[in-house]
């Protein structure tokens, strides 16, 4: 562990009196750090140690600030922002981290105060409270006293448990606080007190374990956001590090005043101190891995105080309590070396198995060492102190000594018997040398010119592998001192333990692994190569050691491609898949290297000494030797297989003879192959037939368009053959022959492919036919005969399709499409033509949906009568000749504007419609209606052509009397009244609301009453009243008397309007 000072600043008053650091607060983000000094509270950023804001407020000096959970606020001091004060100074206050409650505490009471209370409970106490935190449920108060007592209160400030030090007053309780950690199962409390003890209690009041003495007298306890650690500083002015069971770890930060308070930023490795003598220092702390790897054995250091064995191969771990600070971690074969402060445990392994991990101490170096680096043998320990380097037995006597050069960067036990292990040391100065625990005389390998950071040595010990302070890997013979190969991006090498020509080195976020002087295979990687061991590499990432499977089959093709199959079997031993074990043996076989290939076979598990020199003769070229050997081994198929693969069918037609039919129609099936590879599609067809396999010779057949040998094919295959005939008939239907892939559907029995086929021709009389028969490809075939109308512009025949196949959506958006284009081209006779058949298929489908299929039904009949009315009104303002009569024209004007008077439709102009009424009023005497109209087009935008024509059709019009032709007023046929030419309320009467029914010719108002028959009364019976000869009205009574015969008959009429009328015959 090292603390590196990130900033430090020291707070005077205004007349340069230092001002004690009494208490500090982080925000829970980090951001920012609160700090008690003086009278005043300052607002530090965390970052650099800028000083963002004094805060004044307090008469007195501040001794306490706290920071609320969600950061929103914090309380400091003794003037609580003026929500309630104390009789005496505030000593301490803490927030609640869930309900966000405040305590503050005094010198004879605590209060309680939370958001949502308006006030403050306080409780009495019998002594001076120091200190006091929450549990981290927020459902405990803990309170630290003078007395050295400690009082655990529930949120209602009532005490639950009662915490009394051995010492009594004479140890005041100063400072306690909760472990922060989730993985805890109880609550722990940590005490530390002015008898210089640190101590641990569960929520029960359970002490944890023992006093931990202390040789100072304690002011703050601050846990790490993860309840690992612990820092403490107090009179020995300086800040420690403990484990959170109170092991010392070491020195923070040493300062020259008491150390008052300490804080941990949240989340994080940097701890505060607040001094005496008004020092803030802001120190990181940095953990440094501490480790040893000796082949597949890992040992590290974990929580400070323990090491944990991993073996990297069975992933099992071992962890071995040391319950001290550790320094230093060594490794080798049965040997572990631990380093405390104060002495060296030397381990060894219960047993000789290579998965044992088991370790018990074996021996105890009972004294304290400043080493560097630390390194274990199997009968020494080697201490490196800079350039120096003692080897000392397990009894503590030194027994040899080496003095350096240059400082040691980097040392490595290379192996060797017992008590005379070999070290591998690489010096700053760029030295490389050799040293036997048992020899005083250090032997220098080689030296260059660049620092080293990494070193290993190969197997045989003929290579050396360096990497230099450049990054650079730098590959040495060791007999010459030649250089063989560099490599850049290196951080750190190792050899394959299992292969001499094999390294791997990382760097720059990738695994480096070279074979030889080959070029170098890349795969990504994070961390450090520590190990590699046949195919697995040990890598390190952060605090993490983990075992990386990496294949082999990279590096063994290189050895192939040169042909250098011993080296290649070696890198396959290390592990690769079985494909490429057999490529390995038919490289070997064709390089005829054969005690290669015959060492590949038995790692397989193939020992026939028969098949294997079959296969030498077959590399040899005596083929018909190797036939024989393959056949007396069994293996028929191989020999067929070698005929085949060299084209020499005769021969094996002669090795199969006529005894087995499936072995002649392979090898047909083979000699197709080779047909067809050797571009004779036509007799690889005629081969692929003989040999029954019909799916590939129709498929040259079909490739090549060779239609009568198709259908010469189609129609001597049985029908139970689906398969091939359906790829016939789709290569007919591909080459345009619908006849012929028609008779092959027809053969098949597959109706639903030949309607397909009938529709993607375009074959519409056939496909009609073949519904006509099954009605169940309805769907199959109007429907796309209606979109291939639609995309014909046969948009009336497409919509009937639609409607025929069921598809009434579909019919419905052509209708719609076709009316909205009729409209826009204005076509307005077309346009009311298609709403009356849009009107006709919604009565037509209005059965499930009656009443909202019916107000369409009824909407577009008025669209089609508007449009068609219309009509007449657009021909006439824009062709210079009219069929209609004035009369015609001037009552179509009156009731399109009557069933205008809400929305108008689109493409339907009222200028036009008011323009052809005023000049048609104007030419029947209907001046005031004239007048009316040209007023209205005042209002409206009129096209150009128009203005002359109405501007003196206006000034003319005024010159005529202001009345109408009372002949052209029209009259209620129900009630007498009669009614003005133009009404607002629409086409209905004014006075009784009954509506006019107009001639479809001259839209003349005609004499015809609409009335609702009684109940009982028939149709027949209602014709037959209605065509009796005389009828004859009583106006006054409202009766209708009608007589003919000699039966007197009566009925009562119901009017739309809901009136009653009593009808009576004689």
């Amino acid at each position: 562990m090292r603390a590196v000072p990130t900033w430090i600043d020291k707070v005077h008053d205004r007349d340069k009196v230092e001002q004690c650091i009494y208490d500090l607060a982080f925000k829970p983000d980090g951001s920012q750090l609160i700090v008690a000094a003086g009278n005043r509270v300052l607002v530090y950023d965390t970052s650099d140690g800028t000083l963002i804001q004094p805060l004044k407020g307090h008469k007195d000096t501040v001794y306490c600030v706290a920071y609320a959970k969600d950061g929103k606020r914090f309380a400091s001091g003794s003037d609580l922002y003026d929500y309630y004060t104390h009789n005496d100074s505030i000593q301490c206050v803490a927030y609640n981290p869930v309900s966000h409650q405040l305590a503050s505490c005094s010198s004879g009471d605590f209060g309680l105060w939370s958001p949502e209370q308006k006030s403050v409970s306080k409780h009495k106490v019998n002594s001076k409270i120091t200190c006091c935190g929450w549990t981290n449920d927020g459902q405990y108060l803990a309170l630290g006293m003078m007395n050295g007592v400690v009082s655990i209160r529930n949120k209602n400030g009532e005490e639950k448990v009662k915490i009394e030090r051995p010492g009594g007053s004479s140890s005041p309780i100063w400072s306690i606080a909760w472990n922060p950690s989730k993985d805890e199962h109880n609550d722990i409390l940590a005490v530390a007190d002015w008898g210089q003890k640190l101590s641990f209690y569960q929520l029960s009041g359970k002490q944890i374990g023992k006093d931990r003495t202390l040789t100072y007298d304690p002011c703050c306890v601050s846990y790490f956001s993860k309840g690992e650690y612990i820092v403490m500083g107090g009179s020995d002015k300086q800040a420690s590090l403990y484990t959170k069971d109170g092991v010392r770890l070491g020195t923070i930060g040493e300062q020259s005043s008491w150390v008052w308070t300490c804080r941990v930023k949240p989340d994080s490795n940097y701890v505060v101190l607040g001094c005496q003598d008004g020092t803030i220092a802001f120190f990181q702390l940095i953990f440094s891995t501490v480790h040893g790897l000796y082949k597949d054995r890992y040992a590290y250091r974990d929580s400070m105080t323990d090491v944990i064995v991993q073996h990297l191969i069975t992933e099992q771990k071992v962890r071995i309590k040391c319950r001290e600070l550790v320094k230093k971690i060594a490794i080798y074969r049965n040997r572990l070396a631990i380093q405390l402060p104060e002495k060296i445990l030397i381990y060894e392994l219960y047993s000789d198995d290579s998965s044992d991990m088991h370790y018990r101490i074996k021996e105890k170096i009972c004294r304290k060492f400043e080493c560097n680096l630390l390194v274990v043998c199997s009968q020494h320990i080697i201490l490196c102190q800079e350039k120096r380097l003692q080897c000392l037995s397990f009894t503590s006597i030194k027994e040899k000594e080496w003095l350096m050069e240059s400082l040691i960067r980097y040392i490595k036990v290379i192996g060797g018997p017992p008590g005379r292990e070999g070290l591998l040391v690489g010096l700053k100065n760029g030295a490389i040398l050799k040293i036997f625990v048992d020899n005083p005389f250090a032997i220098t390998l080689l030296k260059q010119s660049t620092s080293v950071r990494c070193l290993d040595m190969s197997t045989s010990r003929s290579k050396l592998a360096v990497v230099d302070e450049h990054n650079t890997c730098l590959v040495y013979d060791i007999h010459t001192k030649e250089l063989l190969f560099q490599e850049p991006n290196a951080n750190s090498v190792a050899w394959n333990t299992q292969c001499e020509d094999m390294l791997c080195f990382s760097g720059s976020g990738y695994l480096n692994i070279k074979a030889s002087n080959f070029p170098v295979h890349q795969q990504k990687l994070q961390g450090f190569v520590v190990g590699y061991n046949g195919s697995k590499i040990f890598c390190l990432h952060v605090y993490s050691m983990s075992a990386v499977e990496v294949p082999q089959s990279a590096p063994m093709y290189q050895y192939l491609e040169r042909r250098m199959f011993k080296e290649a079997y070696q890198i396959a031993c290390l592990g690769v898949t079985d494909s490429d074990w057999r490529d390995l043996a038919t490289e070997a076989l064709e390089g005829l290297d054969f005690d290669t290939a015959k060492k590949e076979r038995k790692k397989r598990g193939e020992s026939d000494t028969e098949l294997f020199l079959a296969d030498v003769y077959a590399y040899q070229g005596k083929f018909h030797e190797a036939a024989r050997l393959y056949k007396r081994t069994g293996l028929e198929s191989r020999a067929l297989s070698m005929y085949t693969d060299l084209r020499m069918f005769e021969y094996a037609k002669e090795f199969v003879g006529a005894a087995d039919p499936k072995n002649t129609r392979m090898l047909m099936s083979k000699q197709a192959d080779w047909a067809k590879n050797s571009k004779e599609p036509r007799a690889a067809a005629q081969m692929y037939l003989t040999a029954g396999e019909h799916l590939k010779a129709i498929d040259i057949i079909g490739e090549h368009g060779w239609v009568d040998m198709l259908i010469d094919i189609a129609r001597k295959l049985d029908k139970a053959e689906r398969e091939p005939l359906a790829k016939c008939a789709a290569y007919f239907q591909k080459l345009k022959h619908h006849g012929y892939a028609s008779e092959t559907y027809s053969k098949m029995g597959d109706l639903q492919a030949l309607v397909h086929l009938h529709v993607e021709a375009r074959h519409w009389d056939e496909a009609f036919s073949l519904v006509e028969k099954h009605a169940q490809f309805k769907d199959d075939v109007y429907v796309p005969y209606a979109q291939w109308l639609a995309e014909n512009d046969r948009f009336e025949e497409a919509q009937k399709a639609f409607h025929k196949a069921g598809r009434q959506s579909e019919a419905v958006k052509v209708l719609e499409q076709l009316t909205h284009n009729a409209v826009v081209e204005s076509r307005f006779n077309d346009a009311a033509y298609y709403y009356w058949m849009l009107s006709m298929q919604c009565l037509d489908i209005a059965r499930g949906k009656k009443e909202e299929m019916l107000k369409k039904f009824k909407r577009f009949q008025h669209l089609a009568e508007l449009y068609h009315v219309y009509h007449s009104i657009q021909r006439y303002t824009d062709e210079p000749f009219s069929s209609h009569m004035p009369e015609t024209l001037f009552n179509i004007s009156r009731y399109l504007l009557h069933n205008l008077t809400k929305d108008v439709p689109l493409g339907i102009s009222k200028v036009n419609t008011l323009y052809a009424l005023a000049k048609q009023s104007r030419t029947l005497g209907a001046f005031k209606l004239a007048r009316h109209a040209y007023e209205k087009l005042q209002d409206l935008h009129v096209p150009s052509r128009f203005q002359e024509s109405m501007d003196l059709g206006s000034l003319t019009v005024r010159s005529k009397p202001y009345h109408d032709n009372e002949d052209l007023i029209p009259m209620c046929y129900r009630c007498s009244t009669n009614n003005p030419l133009l009404n607002s309320q629409g086409s209905v009467c004014i006075n009784c609301k009954q509506p006019f029914i107009y001639s479809a010719s001259s839209y003349e108002v005609l004499p015809l009453v609409q009335f609702y028959l009684d109940k009982g009364i028939g149709d027949e019976e209602a014709v037959s009243l209605i065509d009796l000869e005389e009828l004859s009205v009583e106006s006054g009574e409202g009766y209708q008397n009608i007589s003919e015969h000699s039966t007197n008959q009566a009925f009562m009429v119901e009017w739309p309007d809901g009136s009653h009328s009593s009808v009576k015959g004689t």
